[in-house]
């Protein structure tokens, strides 16, 4: 399953809103899907005011502060860039892994696209939640982060902390691998 030229990165995004353009990526979370100590994270500064309540409510963050203390989009996405360049190789390819894959993947790709010319991870993402539910044949509502955690039963849990998801990410991502996908 897991080739020797690829390098699983999980990637978790918290934002203002549902769609890049029209919302903000506010924070950045990433590490090597495994060796989860080599993380990125980075907070960054609104490209535009419109938030969704409910999304800064269940991150914790703050338009004000972030306008304040984040990296210019420019920066966060180099530096993240930057920081991708040092877990591969030349022959090596870097896949983005995520829950819920499409939102953050789409943020990252707008981003990356906007203010660096290109994406790094290319033009595709892996799916925990679908690859859960391919080596399950569970339910789509089965594949809910509680519905997963109860199965496989990771050490972490979710906190809307970027970096903190990717890193519980990364754990539920070695889990299926083991314990389901393991002699596949």
């Amino acid at each position: 399953m897991i080739g020797s030229q690829e390098i699983f990165v999980s990637v978790d995004v918290e934002t203002s809103g549902p769609i890049p353009g029209e919302y903000s990526l506010l924070s950045i979370g990433a590490c090597s899907a495994f060796n989860p100590d080599n993380g990125f994270t980075c907070e960054i500064k609104p490209i535009s005011e419109k938030f969704d309540p409910k999304a800064l409510e269940v991150t914790g963050l703050s338009m004000q502060d972030l306008a304040k203390r984040g990296l210019e989009p420019e920066a966060a996405m180099e530096a993240f860039s930057d920081w991708l360049s040092t877990l591969a190789g030349p022959d090596e390819t870097i896949v983005f892994v995520g829950f819920n894959a499409p939102f953050d993947w789409s943020f990252v790709n707008y981003y990356f696209h906007r203010f660096m010319g290109g994406n790094p991870f290319g033009f595709t993402a892996l799916d925990i939640k679908a690859l859960y539910m391919g080596a399950t044949s569970s339910t789509w509502r089965d594949t809910r982060s509680s519905k997963i955690a109860e199965h496989l039963k990771p050490a972490l849990s979710g906190t809307h902390d970027a970096l903190h998801d990717a890193r519980y990410q990364a754990e539920i991502f070695r889990l299926i691998c083991r314990d389901l996908l393991a002699g596949h």
